[in-house]
């Protein structure tokens, strides 16, 4: 595949979605301030190809509320309504076409994970970052959350063996009826979901 044609596309699509979709994230903007208060964005650093960090943007949808002790309460109680409503319409993913034009993101690829997890990972499970980190990829279109986490996996390295871009556009093509029916959306993902290779999530990592 021609990764200089692959950005080409990325650039093409994420500029052009983020024109057509700029009443979408202006109306989320501000329901997300007027629900929840600032900030409006949930930013994280995590692993870009090669393990190089960088900035993830998504719409937040969870609070930050805190127990006595100061600990960030259970993902269920903080995920707010609207929260509920992004993540089923994945529509709290949008800002993540800014992360595309940056560079950091492709539109296809696999989903990109908490920094914490990469020491875990074995050789060949660190192959995943040997592309850039996507907005959807082949393991969203086979599953996503219904399949454990090591299987997720599995099917990022063979999308990376695999890569084209008639593969990409199939993906893209297929991951839009997924999202409008919310098929393998897991609102509040748990820890058992990645117990199979040793991760346990962080409080404030919100979804992967």
């Amino acid at each position: 595949m021609s990764f200089f044609i692959k950005r080409a596309i990325d650039v093409m699509v994420a500029g052009t979605g983020l024109l057509v979709l700029a009443p979408v994230l202006a109306a989320v903007a501000v329901a997300v301030r007027l629900s929840m208060g600032a900030p409006v964005l949930f930013l994280q650093v995590r692993p870009g190809i090669g393990g190089k960090p960088f900035v993830l943007r998504k719409f937040r949808t969870m609070t930050s509320e805190r127990d006595a002790a100061c600990n960030l309460l259970p993902d269920d109680r903080r995920l707010t309504w609207l929260g509920k409503i992004l993540r089923k319409t994945s529509l709290d993913e949008i800002p993540q076409l800014f992360n595309v034009l940056l560079g950091n993101m492709s539109l296809v690829g696999p989903r990109p994970l908490l920094l914490e997890h990469v020491p875990l990972f074995t050789p060949q499970q660190r192959r995943r970052l040997e592309v850039k980190p996507g907005i959807t990829g082949w393991a969203q279109i086979n599953g996503r959350h219904n399949i454990p986490f090591s299987k997720r996996i599995e099917l990022d390295i063979w999308y990376i063996d695999h890569m084209s871009l008639g593969l990409d556009l199939k993906i893209l093509l297929l991951t839009v009826p997924k999202t409008l029916l919310s098929r393998g959306v897991n609102l509040t993902e748990s820890d058992d979901e990645v117990v199979d290779i040793g991760i346990q999530l962080g409080r404030d990592s919100e979804r992967i």
